[in-house]
């Protein structure tokens, strides 16, 4: 298998932090987001949505969700377990990183797409021409603030996002503030001491430094 990858794009980088904290190395084709290389007829032969990561397995399956992806890497490699070990654990993680990607991803992604100059026509992933609406530059950036308000909440009963064991729906969580914080020069509230132990400490994880 390969991953096809642009290491400093968001989703990407949550799969590259999930195989760090797995200590797993696969292949690697890296896909120039800057150039648009991932709008290419070439890359669109691989995966029409034109988005990354894509996993593509050995018999030409490709994988192109976060979700999936780490779906499938935790099956290949059981240890450590980052999708939960229990049947209720593995639906509370589950559950919290679909609430993450939600309520804190789609709202960075909708903050920056729709205000980023780079963005132009490029509101929506994808090859079709998508104004920005400045006003939904806006909306998302007060939906991270309210995602950040929230996720401090559950972090005030929890070490991590889903319990009290470290998962993948830390990783999604990590990635979703860091992009918003620094896509949209946002800062951690003040009055978010949870959260900021929390990103201090999963932050400093040796396998999260290693993984970047």
């Amino acid at each position: 298998m390969k991953l096809h990858t642009f290491p400093d794009a968001p989703s990407p980088r949550r799969v590259h932090l999930f195989l760090a904290e797995k200590d797993m190395e696969i292949e690697q084709v890296f896909v120039d987001m800057r150039t648009g290389e991932h709008l290419s007829d070439a890359f669109a032969a691989i995966h029409s949505d034109c988005t990354l990561p894509v996993l593509e397995l050995d018999d030409g399956t490709c994988l192109s969700s976060c979700a999936a992806i780490c779906r499938y890497l935790e099956t290949v490699q059981p240890d450590p377990p980052l999708l939960g070990s229990t049947p209720e654990e593995c639906a509370r993680v589950d559950d919290r990183d679909r609430w993450v990607e939600m309520n804190g991803m789609l709202a960075v992604m909708e903050g920056f797409r729709n205000s980023v100059k780079g963005m132009k026509d490029h509101a929506l992933p994808g090859r079709r021409p998508v104004a920005q609406i400045p006003e939904l530059a806006e909306r998302g950036r007060q939906r991270f603030q309210w995602f950040m308000n929230d996720l401090d909440g559950m972090l005030s009963n929890h070490d991590f996002v889903a319990g009290d064991d470290f998962s993948v729906a830390d990783i999604t969580a990590l990635v979703t503030i860091d992009f918003g914080l620094r896509g949209m020069k946002m800062h951690l509230p003040d009055d978010c001491t949870y959260l900021a132990q929390w990103h201090r400490a999963v932050s400093q994880r040796p396998a999260i430094q290693a993984g970047d």
